[in-house]
């Protein structure tokens, strides 16, 4: 009984820690942000060592702005990613895009990064994702929003159900309101 015992509780313990998550939020305009304003998803960018993970992250993140009722959500043109392992200077394309969205008269901006997107090195190979996320109020070029949150799951879930997970938690605590002003 005792060896039993051990062994459920090392199972327990095992599934705690395998789909841990950490998260950090931050409103800095302590207000809610209208759902009916014109918003657009910007490159996410990626630094990881995957190919794509940015774009990745953001066929994740479009449907599921969409489900919190952000329903005017626009996409960046094409010619203005740059997620490769070449990139260049990656701070000069945010800031591309941004203005680019400002002249196409949007009110909200999405972006953000991509830090980590891959399967852990080891017997189980876990799936292990680090998202940041960034809401930028063009008018006043101020985040407005940003979370930034990780996590691993279990030796046989797909990194992009990892993702979804952990993309879904953090578009969900995004303080949204129905009506712009």
């Amino acid at each position: 009984m005792n060896r039993f015992l051990k062994c459920l509780c090392a199972v327990i313990l095992y599934a705690t820690l395998g789909a841990c998550a950490v998260v950090n939020i931050s409103n800095s305009t302590h207000a809610p942000l209208p759902r009916d304003a014109r918003w657009v998803l910007l490159p996410i960018q990626n630094h990881t060592e995957t190919p794509q993970a940015g774009l990745r992250a953001e066929t994740i993140l479009v449907p599921l702005l969409h489900q919190r009722g952000i329903l005017e959500l626009a996409l960046y043109p094409a010619s203005l990613n740059r997620d490769s392992l070449l990139a260049g200077n990656e701070q000069a394309a945010v800031e591309e895009a941004k203005r680019w969205a400002r002249e196409q008269g949007f009110n909200y901006a999405v972006t953000g990064n991509v830090d980590e997107w891959r399967y852990k090195v080891g017997v189980d190979g876990e799936p292990a994702v680090g998202i940041s996320l960034l809401i930028w109020d063009l008018g006043s070029d101020r985040i407005v929003w940003s979370a930034v949150s990780g996590k691993s799951g279990y030796s046989r879930e797909a990194v992009s159900a990892v993702a979804q997970k952990l993309i879904r938690n953090l578009t969900a605590r995004i303080p949204l309101i129905d009506e712009f002003k």
